[in-house]
């Protein structure tokens, strides 16, 4: 993959990089997705991350894509949040951070941090050289097994000021690398990027179960018959069912990637209420696909739960997704009726 440039897609062009497009994020990363749900969560990460680093000021962004590779693998890490003490040219950070999805061929990491007693409080976001810090082997897990996502820490690790932003800037699209680039890519708010970011793979991996099961249906015979499942009315329907959740998804996938760019080509910030309505998109692309997938495993008897079926692994791979916190549709959608009749909203992920 590093082979094949993607990874430039984000960096800056002063950088030698590409500033291509959000819909062309969508169009390289879903067949990735469609091959390999984990390769393609690390893969979009770490493509999405080059844009995250091109946030920072420009001193960081110099040292950071100007020092050797013009593009980086970094994981982006939030919870919990380490602990930031303010010292003279920087910050003391320690922390252990969970989800270090990238970790295991990165060249920087991000990850957050507060500083105690500070009022209002802020997070900041901190880069520095994934040789600073510790990799504890913790993802065993069900599902996405491929990603690695393991812990990272750090024990008061110097991180020099100008490898530090403020978080909140970042959310609303107006982060130092925001002024640096023309491009309005470098404006769109962080949290429905990440979210798109995060659904892309979903995608690919209920687009690949749908095509999977419709080339099973036509060797698979059902017990006490002589026919191919692909002749039973109810095994079309379940196919036709299983596509439109999947084309469902993506249209939605599309749509919010569409919304993202038109905040991003304004000249004024991203709203709350805004950002709130993208992100109810966003966990319905996780909804339909994890309807799509299970609609296809439902319908395809015990041998879809082999441990060499593609359809059992992307049940599993589709559930661990669903358990990031940007999926979270209840949630979502809480926020969303707030927002409509005037109520603020009840969390800070927005």
């Amino acid at each position: 993959m590093r082979d094949s440039g993607i990874f430039y897609h984000f960096v800056p062009k002063m950088y030698g990089g590409l500033e291509y497009s959000l819909d062309t994020f969508i169009d390289a990363m879903l067949p990735l997705g469609e091959g390999c749900a984990s390769t393609g969560w690390v893969a979009s990460f770490c493509v999405e991350h080059n844009w995250m680093l091109a946030q920072f000021p420009k001193a960081a962004q110099d040292e950071i894509f100007g020092g050797g590779w013009p593009y980086v693998i970094a994981p982006g890490v939030t919870m919990p949040p380490g602990k930031a003490v303010l010292v003279d040219g920087g910050y003391q950070l320690s922390g252990r951070w969970k989800w270090g999805t990238g970790v295991m061929h990165a060249d920087w990491i991000l990850a957050t941090g507060m500083v105690p007693g500070e009022s209002p409080p802020r997070m900041l976001f901190f880069v520095f050289p994934a040789g600073d810090a510790k990799v504890i082997d913790t993802w065993k897990m069900d599902g996405m097994a491929g990603t690695g996502s393991h812990d990272i820490v750090t024990e008061d690790l110097f991180v020099p000021a100008h490898r530090v932003i403020d978080m909140g800037h970042m959310r609303e699209g107006r982060a130092p690398g925001a002024l640096l680039h023309a491009n309005s890519i470098y404006r769109m708010p962080m949290l429905p990027f990440l979210g798109i970011t995060a659904a892309i793979p979903a995608v690919g991996t209920a687009r690949a179960t749908v095509q999977a099961f419709q080339a099973r249906l036509g060797v698979r015979v059902l017990h006490g018959t002589i026919t191919t499942q692909a002749e039973k009315p109810i095994a079309q329907m379940r196919l036709a069912q299983a596509e439109m959740h999947a084309r469902t998804a993506e249209l939605h996938l599309r749509d919010a990637a569409r919304q993202t760019m038109t905040l991003a080509d304004r000249t004024i910030p991203s709203t709350v209420d805004e950002r709130i309505y993208i992100r109810v998109q966003i966990a319905s692309v996780m909804d339909h696909c994890r309807q799509a997938i299970r609609c296809v495993c439902e319908a395809s008897g015990s041998s879809a739960h082999a441990l060499d079926s593609p359809l059992q692994r992307a049940l599993r791979d589709v559930n661990v997704m669903a358990s990031h916190i940007v999926f979270d549709l209840d949630i979502a959608l809480e926020l969303r009726g707030r927002s409509m009749i005037g109520l603020p909203p009840n969390t800070a992920l927005t």
